[in-house]
């Protein structure tokens, strides 16, 4: 693995479909840091709740967040990248409370675009269908959360180059 150029823990974010599981090696590999899959963090009562088309609650989602927080807070100072779709500010905060230093990359693209995308993807749990309560729990990125939105149209490659410079522009863990 190269040296890393970040010592930052950063959060690949957004609705289903924006791209996390793509983005999230491809910008991993780019700042030479270690990539975590977030739905890998999901208990299989999780994973079945979504494969059947409901969506999770609250409840179901604070095991998941903590085990995600656990394996961020081991990366502080360090760095890495985890994706999570980290929706609402909750979420966000008690990733936080577990690991203060985390910054947020917010994967963001029309309704269209991310449901065309979607509809093409093989083997993945979450069906189109359940993508309107997705964008309905969505709270974006507030001013005093460390982070910064990237825009999804384009190539894997172009969106990760966005997300590497929108990076650069915060300032690197204490």
């Amino acid at each position: 693995m190269q040296q890393p150029q970040t010592s930052h823990v950063v959060v690949v974010m957004g609705v289903a479909g924006t791209g996390k599981t793509t983005i999230g090696p491809l910008l991993a590999a780019r700042l030479g840091v270690p990539y975590a899959e977030g739905d890998d963090f999901h208990p299989p009562a999780n994973i079945a709740k979504m494969s059947a088309g409901t969506p999770l609650a609250d409840e179901d989602r604070w095991p998941w967040l903590d085990a995600i927080g656990a394996w961020a807070r081991g990366r502080a100072g360090l760095g890495g990248v985890v994706s999570s779709s980290a929706l609402k500010r909750s979420y966000r905060d008690r990733l936080r409370a577990a690991a203060p230093g985390l910054v947020f990359v917010h994967l963001t693209g029309s309704r269209e675009l991310i449901e065309d995308r979607m509809s093409h993807r093989q083997g993945h749990f979450m069906p189109t269908a359940l993508l309107d309560s997705q964008f309905a729990t969505l709270q974006p990125l507030q001013p005093d959360e460390a982070g910064v939105a990237v825009d999804v149209s384009g190539t894997p490659e172009e969106i990760t180059e966005r997300a590497a410079r929108a990076l650069r522009t915060l300032p690197e863990p204490a």
